[in-house]
């Protein structure tokens, strides 16, 4: 489940106008460079009048879901009502998830559809794209942003990654093992489908997809802002600590105290994740 990081990027199977003045949600189907359909929703900036700054007109996030995540989850939709205090907030199901079609690759090919997102994004008109993944979408953040330059349409202005591992195949906890089952195993793989809504492909990576603490070095000198749990049940400090080494002076590392992902982000903290990506994007 290789990945083809070449700039051909999808288009969206509805095509509004190139205006970043728009109020209302838009859902629709991209579809990903190997063919993918993804299921994709636009969200305006919030007219929140005691937002300080208010929201930006520029700014889009683009949110990566963690996996067995989709666009309506709960949590997801609560880390879009944060951010839309800051600017506009695309969302998507990676592939095998909600309503998007294919199967999960774990990370691999979900940089395809992340760059569909952020490609759609760009065509509504926003000049400023930061990429915010959590968990598994954070690792594909961080291979996104080094993998897509400026000349391929789909690169990102400023990226955040959340709860993201900094290596593969880590199985040093026990979720991270329970994690493993439910995708090497058939009988798990039924329980992802079933119990998560999640179809999980069955075939191994070959070749495997460059790491995450091998990406970031290439991430500059796109601004980067690494966050973790110092009660992360899946990924110890010692995953973030070595994204940001690798990051060196172009990454910031925030350990903040909760536990994992989307379900562990409060309020606060979606506050300043939006302040920053304000900043970083210019």
């Amino acid at each position: 489940m290789s990945i083809d990081p070449a700039g051909r990027v999808a288009r969206s199977t509805a095509r509004p106008h190139s205006e970043t003045r728009r109020h209302a949600p838009i859902r629709t189907f991209l579809h990903s460079a190997d063919g993918v359909t993804i299921d994709s929703v636009y969200d305006p900036p919030a007219f929140v009048y005691d937002a300080s700054p208010p929201p930006s007109r520029d700014l889009v996030f683009v949110i990566a879901h963690g996996f067995t995540g989709d666009v309506d989850r709960p949590h997801v939709r609560r880390v879009v009502e944060a951010l839309t205090r800051y600017g506009a907030v695309v969302t998507f199901s990676f592939r095998g998830h909600g309503a998007s079609g294919g199967r999960s690759t774990v990370g691999d090919r979900e940089v395809l559809d992340l760059a569909a997102a952020v490609a759609w994004a760009r065509e509504l008109g926003h000049t400023c794209v930061a990429t915010v993944g959590f968990s598994m979408g954070g690792s594909v953040v961080l291979r996104h942003a080094a993998l897509y330059g400026r000349e391929s349409g789909a690169h990102a202005d400023a990226v955040v990654s959340v709860s993201a591992p900094a290596r593969w195949y880590y199985r040093g906890t026990a979720p991270m093992r329970r994690l493993h089952w439910l995708v090497t195993r058939p009988a798990g793989r039924l329980v992802g489908r079933y119990g998560f809504r999640t179809r999980i492909h069955h075939r191994e990576w070959d070749p495997v997809p460059l790491s995450p603490v091998d990406a970031v070095p290439a991430i500059a000198p796109t601004p980067l802002l690494i966050v973790h749990g110092d009660r992360d049940g899946y990924f110890p400090l010692d995953h973030p600590r070595m994204l940001a080494e690798a990051a060196g002076d172009h990454g910031e590392l925030w350990i903040e105290p909760m536990g994992h992902a989307e379900h562990a982000v409060g309020d606060e903290l979606l506050g300043r994740i939006g302040d920053w990506a304000v900043t970083a994007g210019g």
